[in-house]
């Protein structure tokens, strides 16, 4: 009998396989196999992105830096760009249009609703890219995908702190005198943090299976801006005019005015607690919590989906 008969007639002769039958997951599971990049648990996934947060600072800083690190200027930019659509801004609505009517120290209460909104602005277009910008990063290493939303919230925010020293600038020389209210800037931007964060969350998810996401978002933060009283005061425009009470409701609880109404409060004298939408605090607080609790479960959900395909 040849070596190869032989062999055959073994292999019929053998009992079959344990194995046979069994589904890859039942597989998996009796050989004790799991998934590569699978998604861990809320807790786990939480204690993962706490023993990184010296790398999503790190990361954030590193962006920071080399975003300008091409321009002559260099980081000066950082504080250039948001004047410069101030400036812009006053020309067209406080000049042209009007809209500084009515409104004391107008430049102060412009510059600052441009500074809190650029702030909002620039962590949704940079959570849109999150995750579609750093394909390289998210297929070559493992850790948890939402330490770059976080580390690009993270970086608009230091940005904002860096520009925080000229609107305090222009703000003293407009005749603004720092008061104890100065100190609610403080609060008022941790919570305007944590619903960027959020919100940059879900655009990251929906901006990774979307990249033409990425070029709607100007439009959609442009239509966004013009609805949050940056260049003008919804109050002073909503006056005289026949307009719907839920419009009214809708546009004083939109959470970018939210924001920038409390951080005109604690900055310039002019602006008083009246001029502020009822239960504003809680407002910013609903908004700050919702977004950051809906945006981080929804941004996990779909961990192990992100650099696929």
């Amino acid at each position: 009998m040849s070596e190869t008969t032989h062999d055959s007639a073994v292999a019929m002769s053998a009992p079959p396989s344990s194995d046979e039958g069994l589904s890859p997951a039942q597989r998996a599971q009796k050989y004790g196999l799991s998934q590569s990049g699978a998604r861990p648990g809320l807790p786990e996934y939480i204690r993962q992105l706490w023993h990184r947060r010296h790398f999503i600072s790190a990361f954030a800083s590193a962006k920071l830096t080399a975003q300008y690190s091409q321009a002559k200027l260099g980081q000066v930019w950082q504080v250039a760009t948001p004047l410069l659509n101030a400036l812009v801004y006053y020309l067209i609505f406080g000049l042209l249009i009007g809209t500084r009517k009515g409104v004391p120290d107008f430049v102060p209460f412009l510059v600052t609703g441009v500074f809190i909104f650029t702030f909002t602005q620039s962590s949704v277009m940079a959570g849109t890219r999150a995750i579609s910008g750093s394909l390289g990063l998210v297929r070559a290493l493992h850790f948890p995908r939402a330490c770059l939303p976080i580390s690009f919230c993270l970086m608009q925010l230091q940005q904002l702190l860096f520009s925080m020293g000229v609107l305090v600038i222009i703000l003293l020389g407009f005749g603004q005198v720092p008061t104890w209210s100065w100190l609610l800037v403080f609060p008022a931007l941790a919570l305007q943090f944590l619903f960027n964060t959020g919100l940059a969350m879900v655009m990251a998810r929906l901006g990774s299976k979307t990249p033409d996401l990425a070029q709607l978002m100007p439009f959609i933060m442009r239509t966004w801006m013009y609805a949050s009283g940056v260049m003008f005061s919804i109050d002073l425009i909503l006056k005289g005019k026949d307009v719907p009470k839920f419009v009214e409701i809708l546009l004083n609880a939109n959470p970018a005015a939210v924001y920038i109404d409390l951080m005109r409060f604690a900055l310039i004298d002019s602006f008083t607690a009246d001029q502020l939408p009822h239960h504003v605090w809680a407002f910013a607080g609903g908004w700050a919590l919702v977004m950051g609790v809906v945006g981080f479960v929804y941004f996990w959900k779909a961990e192990e989906r992100y650099g696929r395909g």
